[in-house]
């Protein structure tokens, strides 16, 4: 690996552990406030609404400015950002409105940082696909294991230490992350394409993803993985405290039970993908998804919750280091920005109609509702897709990207559009 890949593995580490800390601090917070479950919802989809107004144009931003610049400016201003709610928090002012506020500045934020991470690291590695999966492999078991397995119970200690506290830790989180981040080598930028409006350059992109069927998808996987995921994170501590009988630090062991099997879907994942090939693999890991949800919503004790939700976990790491290697390996460096942005715009765009599903199920049924209806959405999406992804064609992807492969040849699947 090149020597800028470890500081880039350590600022997004450290920056993932800052993240894990609010990720079981909020929602914690918000539920002291209410316990109205689509006031929660509007907390969980506000940090999603950023990729729905400005995914695709932020995209085509990233493909214009200095990605490593990008990176970590939105990091920086994010760490100032949290100052606000803890202040709030520290003079008994914080209030629902508030959290979504910060919670869709953050997300904002979140789309130029992951978009112009994302297209930064094939530059990094030279475009290798071995490396670029070794790398996510380390990335996403790094981020897994700081944002899963320490943040979350760090941050329901640091909660009953005051409520600012795990805020205020998330800011520093993001503002090592940033000084990381700036030290990082620069890449080359991708040669400019001719001068055009930035949403025509926009509408490139996502025109590339919605005509491939193997990059729509990969798309498609984390769109309908969002909806289902969300309705069951909006609900998940009202129903871990009602009908598991969880208490606050009880609360993060489970969020640590789903990283522990992320870290090791990660871990693990180039070496399924080599067994069953990226295509068959991807698929087994969405079914393993869908059916661990199924077993969450069925438990009968804490115990059986934090298997299944292992279970999910290693599915989902599995899935976050396969996915991205492909799509990093097989589109080109100037529309990189705009395929990343436009394919993780749909995944967000989705999460908020995941959230207000969750909420309405858990309010007009009861709070186990919304997981199954999760489970239904993911197994159904693991049969839609199936075909979308398959090792035929990502095989034919590859090919077709590879050094000496014909450009201009489309990969098998690409649906022409007169």
């Amino acid at each position: 690996m090149p020597s800028g890949f470890g500081r880039l593995w350590t600022a997004q580490t450290v920056s993932s552990l800052g993240d894990g800390v609010s990720h079981a601090a909020l929602p914690l917070l918000a539920l002291a406030l209410t316990r109205d479950p689509m006031a929660l919802a509007v907390v969980t989809a506000a940090g999603t609404l950023p990729w729905l107004l400005f995914g695709v144009l932020g995209g085509a931003l990233v493909d214009r400015w200095d990605r490593r610049r990008t990176m970590w400016v939105a990091d920086a201003l994010r760490a100032v950002l949290l100052a606000i709610p803890a202040a709030a928090a520290v003079f008994d002012v914080l209030s629902i409105p508030l959290l979504a506020a910060v919670a869709f500045l953050l997300g904002l934020g979140g789309l130029f940082f992951d978009t112009a991470a994302t297209a930064y690291l094939p530059d990094l590695l030279g475009r290798d696909p071995a490396l670029l999966e070794r790398a996510n492999s380390r990335l996403r078991g790094a981020q897994t294991a700081a944002s899963g397995f320490a943040g979350p119970p760090a941050g329901s200690a640091l909660l009953a230490i005051g409520r600012a506290v795990p805020l205020v830790a998330d800011a520093v989180s993001f503002a090592v992350s940033a000084l990381l981040v700036r030290s990082l080598p620069a890449v080359p930028r991708p040669v400019p394409q001719a001068r055009e409006s930035l949403l025509r350059q926009a509408r490139a992109g996502a025109s590339y993803v919605f005509r491939n069927q193997l990059l729509l998808g990969l798309a498609l996987r984390p769109a309908v993985g969002n909806i289902a995921f969300l309705a069951v994170e909006t609900v998940l501590a009202l129903f871990a405290h009602d009908r598991l009988g969880i208490d606050t630090f009880g609360f993060g062991l489970l969020l640590t039970a789903e990283a522990t099997g992320g870290l090791l879907g990660a871990a693990i994942a180039s070496s399924i993908g080599r067994r069953l090939g990226t295509g068959a693999a991807l698929t087994c890991t969405a079914a393993v998804e869908g059916l661990a949800i199924l077993g969450l919503a069925v438990a009968p004790n804490p115990y059986v919750a934090g298997l299944a939700l292992a279970v999910c976990g290693a599915g989902m790491g599995a899935t976050m280091v396969l996915g991205p290697s492909l799509r990093q390996a097989i589109v080109p460096a100037h529309l990189m920005g705009r395929v990343a942005s436009t394919s993780r715009m749909l995944a967000m765009c989705a999460a908020p109609f995941g959230a207000f599903l969750g909420g309405w199920l858990a309010t007009a049924y009861d709070v186990r509702t919304p997981l199954y209806a999760a489970a239904g959405l993911l197994l159904t999406m693991t049969v839609v897709t199936a075909t979308m992804t398959s090792n035929r064609r990502v095989e034919a992807a590859l090919r077709a990207a590879a050094p000496g492969g014909e450009p201009g040849h489309e990969p098998v699947g690409f649906i022409r559009h007169s």
